[in-house]
């Protein structure tokens, strides 16, 4: 799909989307995969708008690194705002596979302190997802913390070590 698809619409476009769904913006968009639910309000973009017209989505998430993506059956052009690198907990959309990625981490091709998507993605969701995910991942530190301090003496203590290596 070529990349300007999107490039073509001016900036009065997002105000009359926004003025012709009566809304503000605040479409609350939940991930959720397993135990673990992200809630973030959705950018407002044409991919973005094009997603929530798709909803609900459901799909496998294969991960890659420590990224995830799933495949969506949305078909949307690279917009003006897509980037090579995302910040951790971005939720973004690669418009090259029509895929869904999610940023937790480094990916196979990220360089040191980055996170490099395959190709330019677009951002789809707004910042709160990153205090999702720190907040998770503090909370993760905190039980491994205090777990390790309860079960230091007991004698299955070893067999708990090796299942805590298998995450």
């Amino acid at each position: 799909m070529p990349t300007d698809i999107l490039r073509k619409q001016a900036d009065t476009a997002i105000a009359e989307r926004k003025q012709a769904r009566g809304d503000d913006g605040g479409r609350l968009l939940v991930l959720t995969a397993g135990l673990v639910t992200l809630r973030s309000r959705l950018a407002d973009t044409a991919t973005a708008d094009r997603i929530w017209a798709a909803l609900p989505l459901f799909g496998v998430a294969e991960p890659w690194g420590e990224a995830i993506h799933f495949e969506v059956p949305v078909a949307s052009g690279r917009d003006r705002t897509a980037r090579l690198q995302a910040r951790l907990g971005d939720v973004c959309f690669w418009s090259g596979e029509r895929r869904v990625i999610i940023a937790f981490g480094q990916t196979p091709i990220s360089r040191p302190d980055e996170i490099r998507m395959p190709s330019p993605v677009q951002q789809i969701v707004f910042q709160e997802c990153l205090n999702a995910v720190e907040e998770a991942q503090q909370r993760i530190e905190r039980l491994t913390g205090e777990l390790d301090k309860v079960v230091k003496d007991w004698r299955m203590a070893p067999v708990l070590r090796a299942l805590q290596s298998l995450r």
